[in-house]
This record gives C-alpha cells, sequence and structure tokens, in this order.
C-alpha cells in the first residue's frame, strides 16, 4: 500500500532537468521538498515556479560537502548527466558520484531515511547484451572518457548495497536511461534538444559517427512516475531497476523525426564519433513492469512535439555536435 502521508524530501540535483520535475510532482503531491544543487548544470529557472511556495526550499550547496537536515526521504540525483557536462571537469564528477553518495547515505543511516540513488544506463557502458537487463553486468572502460560517470555511478551502487547490507539503509537504486523533455539545457550536448535547438535555428542536423547507434527515450513524465513508484515501494524492493523506454530508434532517424515535426529541411552532417560512444542502448524493463506496474506511455512523436513546442516559447541558441 502506498503511503499517502506527507512527507520532507530532500532532492539533490533538484533544478537540475530530471530533479526540477520530481520536485514540482512531490510538492503537487502535498509533500515538503528540500532542493540541493550548486547550479553547475542545474539552473534555478527551472524551480523559479516552487520558489514562493512555502512547502518548497532551496539549498545551493554542493552534494561533497557535509549536509545536516531532518528529512524523510532523499532522491541523490546530483550529478551532470550529459557527456558534455560530466566530462568538463572529470575529477570532480567523480567526486560528485561517490563523495556525493557517501554524505547523502550518511544523512539516510542517521536518520533511517529512505534513499533513491539516480543510477544510469552507462554502467552497462558498450553492451554485449541487448536490450540490457538489470542481471547484465557491463562492458565499461574504465580508463576511457566517459569513465568519469560511468564507473563514479557503478561505485555508488556499490556503496549503496554496502551500506543496506552493513547498516541496514534503506535504499532504492533506479537505472535511468535516456530521458528527455521540456527543461532540458539547450547546451547539454544531447541529441533531442541539440537536434530540436538547430532546426529552430535553421542549421544542419550534427550526428556523431553513421548515426546507425541507436538509443531508446523515456518522456520526463513517465521518468518520474518510475522513480516516484520506485520511492514508494518497501523496503525489500532495492533494485537496481532499469527505468526507460524500450522502443528503439536510429540517430539518424531520429534527426529526420525531429525535422519532420519541427517542418524543417533534414540536412544531415557527420562528425567523428566519440571514444566509448555505445552502438545500442535499450533497456529491458521486465522487473519495473513486474514491480512497480511501470511502463512508458508517451510515444516519442508526442513527446518529441511537446518539446518542440517548448522550445518555440525560448530563445535556445544552438550548441555543437549531437551526443546521447
Amino acid at each position: 500500500m502506498i503511503d499517502t502521508k506527507s512527507k520532507r524530501i530532500l532532492v539533490t540535483g533538484g533544478a537540475g532537468f530530471l530533479g526540477s520535475h520530481i520536485c514540482e510532482r512531490l510538492i503537487s503531491g502535498g509533500h515538503e521538498v528540500i532542493c540541493l544543487d550548486d547550479l553547475s548544470s542545474g539552473l534555478k529557472d527551472n524551480i523559479s515556479r516552487l520558489l514562493d511556495d512555502p512547502k518548497f526550499e532551496f539549498i545551493e550547496q554542493d552534494v561533497t560537502q557535509p549536509l545536516s537536515l531532518q528529512v524523510d526521504e532523499i532522491y541523490n540525483l546530483a550529478c551532470p548527466a550529459s557527456p558534455a557536462f560530466y566530462m568538463r571537469d572529470p575529477v570532480h564528477t567523480i567526486k560528485t558520484c561517490v563523495n556525493g553518495a557517501i554524505n547523502m547515505l550518511e544523512l539516510a543511516r542517521e536518520l533511517d531515511a529512505a534513499i533513491l540513488q539516480a543510477s544510469t544506463s552507462e554502467v552497462y557502458g558498450d553492451p554485449e547484451l541487448h536490450p540490457q537487463a538489470e542481471s547484465y553486468r557491463g562492458r565499461v572502460n574504465p580508463i576511457g572518457v566517459r569513465g568519469c560517470y560511468a564507473e563514479g555511478k557503478r561505485c555508488a551502487e556499490s556503496l549503496f548495497f554496502d551500506y543496506r547490507r552493513r547498516y541496514g539503509t534503506r535504499i532504492k537504486i533506479a537505472r535511468i536511461f535516456n530521458t528527455y523533455g521540456p527543461r532540458m539545457r539547450p547546451d547539454d550536448g544531447r541529441v533531442i534538444s541539440n537536434f530540436i535547438v538547430q532546426t529552430h535555428a535553421e542549421k544542419p542536423l550534427t550526428v556523431y559517427g553513421d548515426g546507425r547507434q541507436t538509443r531508446a527515450f523515456c518522456y520526463v513524465d513517465d521518468m518520474v512516475d518510475g522513480l516516484i513508484g520506485l520511492m514508494e515501494t518497501d523496503d525489500r524492493t532495492t533494485g537496481p531497476i532499469n527505468l526507460g523506454c524500450p522502443d528503439e530508434i536510429s540517430i539518424l532517424d531520429l534527426a529526420r523525426l525531429i525535422a519532420r515535426e519541427s517542418a524543417a529541411e533534414p540536412l544531415v552532417i557527420h562528425l567523428p564519433q566519440p571514444g566509448d560512444d555505445p552502438r545500442c542502448r535499450k533497456p529491458d524493463i521486465t522487473e519495473a513492469k513486474a514491480l512497480l506496474q511501470w511502463e512508458p506511455t508517451v510515444p516519442l512523436r508526442e513527446g518529441i512535439r511537446r518539446v518542440i513546442d517548448h522550445c518555440r516559447c525560448n530563445a535556445w541558441a544552438p550548441p555543437g555536435g549531437a551526443g546521447a
């Protein structure tokens, strides 16, 4: 049974794309929310509509710094999720993943609070198993350019389970696959925001490699449903659980779809493929369906239209090439 009583909830990385949507949903559910963010990749504009709400509090602080608060639950989302941002300062990315996780786990342990870790499909690396199930241990290059994020998140997962085994900490781990929607940063280097910005500016769509690499994209509202649903399960459900859309699409087909929905010419230019960029990424969501009764409901075309409408209301400047 879902506990519907009002809670005091900490969301680290709460001014980011995904974190701000979670803050908003929790507030609308009657909870008090503390948003912690150092604004290194999050934006205060994302939470501007919440700042005057008496149930919302914003703290500008790096998650690697110790924190003392009274809360019932913690959503640990603090870490840049786009390659352009997490590779900008890879040492700090690892510190955010590892030291940030330790700080939040210590807080959860002290308060006996439930804590959810926003892990990532990057823990699977460039996978040999397709689609990727939670039992797959991955194929990650620990010394590659994406290692700061992938290995940082893998270490955080290990820490979460060690805290559960040693201290009985109430943990949840979600492995988040590609997610998109309103409030994505136009300069974050991820493929959907890049393509929409480029079509809006009447620029060519830049694709890394041959464009035949595939991804599966989940709309943000569906992802928030999954994360909150995981947090609301009983303490026996720890994860890791894949959350993402199982509908796969090539990057070239995505470019054509976005150009078509933007009424733009589908002109594509190709750039060299970056190191350790996976050729495929698709979640097996059997566990999420069984344990959370969750699966995505927003079709990609509909979600893309919503983001395009959002972009048209905001003056997005075109970034560089399209990563994923």
